[in-house]
């Protein structure tokens, strides 16, 4: 898999979709997640549609480079978030969404692109936002999937979902792969959740890269950046928000607060999609997606 050295010593792994010639898209994955955990086929409707689509592991994740021994103290972190000590959060974290932003783009820069479409999902969301605040001149348009603002108040987990989502995860290739499922069925879609598509991914992610160190980084970088509101409200961007309404790790307002803030922004709920992407509803979703980022037509792929 080809990697791109960042100018601050990050390596980034990444794959590449459809012909060069075409608009790109990159699409910024989310939470402890890696590239493949967008689906081959959706990723191909999309580049079927005319897009050069472009995915990468975010820092701390997949190939992409670890930092490891740099160690985040999650309690002291969780209760300087609580106490409003901006100051603390940021001196504990590792770094921060303004920094995997830039990651980003400088995956653009050695790509030799100057503008892209940005897609993000779930914390992937919260980078093309953040991304689209600080250098939207690097943007044609933003869609933020199954995300929020950075708000407390908006796109909170409910309580079983917090609860899954701070428990570690299993050790062993076979007991990673049941939890992992286990864990997606409760913020999965509640007619197309699927254990067996869950297990197989964790199996697949576990297989790459099994790290669990690089979550801990990743979340203190969500709860040291902080609200993205003022940032928000500025942008003039053409922007989709995608959020599902059975979704209970980011709550469907998150996603209503999204398009409130965004200027012009197009709000696209979707019945039974959770915090995931249901193999039927992909036409639906590649649909909105390759029409936000100019597209006439969907194609379909094998």
């Amino acid at each position: 898999m080809p990697t791109l050295t960042t100018p601050t010593g990050i390596e980034l792994a990444y794959e590449t979709i459809g012909s060069p010639a075409d608009r790109p898209l990159l699409l910024v994955t989310g939470y402890g997640t890696q590239l493949i955990a967008w689906p081959r086929a959706f990723s191909g409707m999309l580049a079927a549609g005319g897009r050069y689509v472009i995915e990468y592991d975010n820092r701390d994740s997949g190939l992409s480079t670890k930092l490891d021994g740099v160690e985040v103290d999650m309690g002291a972190l969780v209760a300087a978030a609580e106490a409003g000590d901006e100051a603390r959060v940021a001196e504990i974290a590792a770094y921060t969404l303004s920094d995997l932003a830039a990651d980003a783009a400088a995956l653009l820069d050695g790509l030799g692109i100057d503008r892209a479409h940005v897609l993000g999902a779930s914390m992937g969301g919260m980078i093309a936002q953040q991304l689209a605040i600080e250098r939207p001149e690097r943007l044609l348009s933003l869609t933020s999937m199954m995300s929020t603002t950075g708000e407390p108040e908006y796109g909170g987990p409910t309580p079983e979902a917090l609860q899954a989502l701070l428990t570690p995860s299993p050790t062993e290739r076979s007991p990673y792969m049941e939890a992992s499922a286990t864990k997606g069925l409760i913020w999965a879609s509640k007619r197309y959740g699927d254990r067996d598509r869950l297990e197989a991914l964790a199996g697949e992610q576990f297989d790459r890269c099994f790290y669990p160190e690089g979550v801990s980084r990743q979340l203190a970088a969500i709860l040291a950046t902080g609200p993205r509101a003022d940032g928000l409200r500025a942008l003039d961007l053409p922007t989709l928000v995608i959020h599902g309404r059975d979704d209970t790790l980011i709550g469907p307002d998150g996603g209503e607060r999204t398009a409130e803030l965004v200027p012009g922004a197009r709000l696209l709920m979707v019945d039974d999609m959770g915090h995931d992407r249901p193999e039927p509803l992909w036409p639906l979703l590649t649909e909105a997606i390759l029409e936000h980022t100019g597209a006439r037509e969907v194609d379909s792929v094998s």
